[in-house]
């Protein structure tokens, strides 16, 4: 029987031992390893081989994205599956940007977390119901009120749909995997190419642009 070895990443002691017990449960499942942040979830991937990581996002020195962007690269084959309390646009939108499988709160039950596992063993993508929804929502948002703006890149005409959002610069890197200096010089192009004195009036463009749909 296959076992699956599971390695934790989170920097709550209390959550972390509650995944540790429902784990303990399965029989072909084992911790491999308990992280409290993004540098020793690293190490104990390169030290343990897991089959899967369970990765919170928000966790103290190297945050859960930029571990599993890393952990990808480097360990391709290593599955990582997100349970986290975030579910706003930047989180979801960054960990999938990293090659996730899957992206959970940390409400799930003992069920869906142990489901979940599984599907993304098998090489699957699985989402809680709240994920799901969220993605749908960003998936279907109107984006044609952009495309008046022909003298934008499609990059950039992302950049700015972020913008409109009232996302922040750090916020739009995140979201598109993008450094901080490479998004501001995005910024910077789309003011010039619209004209606009600053972001407030690019944004107010945007709103125009909408309301004539």
């Amino acid at each position: 029987m296959k076992i699956w070895k599971i390695l934790i990443a989170d920097d709550h002691p209390m959550y972390r031992k509650g995944l540790r017990t429902i784990l303990e449960t399965v029989d072909d499942m084992e911790v491999a390893g308990e992280a409290t942040n993004g540098e020793e979830a690293i190490a104990l991937c390169e030290r343990e081989s897991p089959d899967v990581i369970l990765m919170d996002i928000r966790m103290p020195g190297m945050n859960g994205v930029d571990a599993a962007r890393h952990i990808k690269k480097h360990y391709p084959d290593v599955q990582i599956l997100f349970l986290t309390m975030h579910q706003d646009d930047t989180s979801v939108l960054s960990a999938l940007k990293t090659g996730a499988r899957g992206y959970f709160l940390k409400d799930a039950d003992k069920d869906e977390i142990i489901r979940a596992i599984r599907a993304v063993t098998a090489g699957e993508a699985i989402f809680s119901a709240e994920v799901a929804a969220r993605m749908i929502d960003i998936a279907t948002r109107p984006v044609s009120r952009l495309d008046q703006f022909s003298q934008l890149t499609a990059r950039e005409k992302e950049v700015l749909h972020y913008m409109a959002e009232g996302y922040s610069n750090a916020q739009i890197g995140a979201a598109m995997d993008l450094t901080a200096k490479t998004v501001s010089n995005y910024v910077t192009l789309i003011l010039n190419k619209l004209h606009a004195a600053d972001r407030t009036e690019a944004i107010r463009m945007v709103e125009k642009a909408k309301n004539e749909i």
